[in-house]
């Protein structure tokens, strides 16, 4: 049977029915399954067994699902102090003997690149700036823009810094082609 706990319900459930319904139906019944003579009783007993084996399995996952989620809780407190202490070991030792005291793994040395994969690296490295139209600092300084002919209109507005003067008579009354003369 599966072990999903949809499956293991399922199946659970199933087995449950069919102890009742062989009770129910059969009170002294007599049968000859795989090759075995059962009786009522002794089929619901073997039924019952695979009932009970179900309960240690279903405490023993609730047991594992709460040492995992303690398991996590502590880790997830000391795995920063983990870090800490680890820069500080490589920081306080080069050597490799003595880091791998502590079953950390020395540092790789760095190894310079061939001539061969150089030369393919610089050429990946020219294809990408170009594909992408990257620049350096001094070439984006060297681009100046080219324009030409170009005329500056002066920006006249409405009104002026000072107001005009108004004459102290009577107000002007607008006109419908007041407007039109501008």
């Amino acid at each position: 049977m599966s072990t999903s706990n949809k499956s293991k319900a399922s199946a659970l459930t199933r087995v449950q029915a069919l102890i009742a319904g062989t009770k129910k139906n059969f009170p002294n019944g007599q049968f000859n399954l795989v090759g075995v003579s059962y009786t009522t009783a002794t089929l619901v007993q073997a039924l019952q067994g695979l009932v009970d084996a179900f309960a240690p399995v279903d405490a023993a996952h609730a047991n594992v699902r709460d040492t995992v989620a303690a398991l996590r809780t502590a880790e997830a407190k000391v795995a920063p102090l983990i870090r800490a202490y680890t820069s500080f070991l490589r920081a306080t030792f080069s050597n490799a003997a003595q880091l791998g005291d502590f079953g950390l793994p020395a540092p790789k040395a760095h190894q310079a690149l061939d001539t061969e994969k150089r030369a393919a690296a610089t050429a990946k490295l020219r294809a990408t700036r170009k594909a992408r139209g990257t620049t350096s600092k001094k070439q984006k300084l060297a681009v100046k823009g080219d324009v030409t002919a170009v005329t500056l209109t002066p920006v006249a507005h409405p009104q002026s810094a000072t107001p005009p003067a108004t004459p102290a008579g009577p107000a002007p009354t607008a006109t419908a082609n007041s407007g039109a003369s501008k």
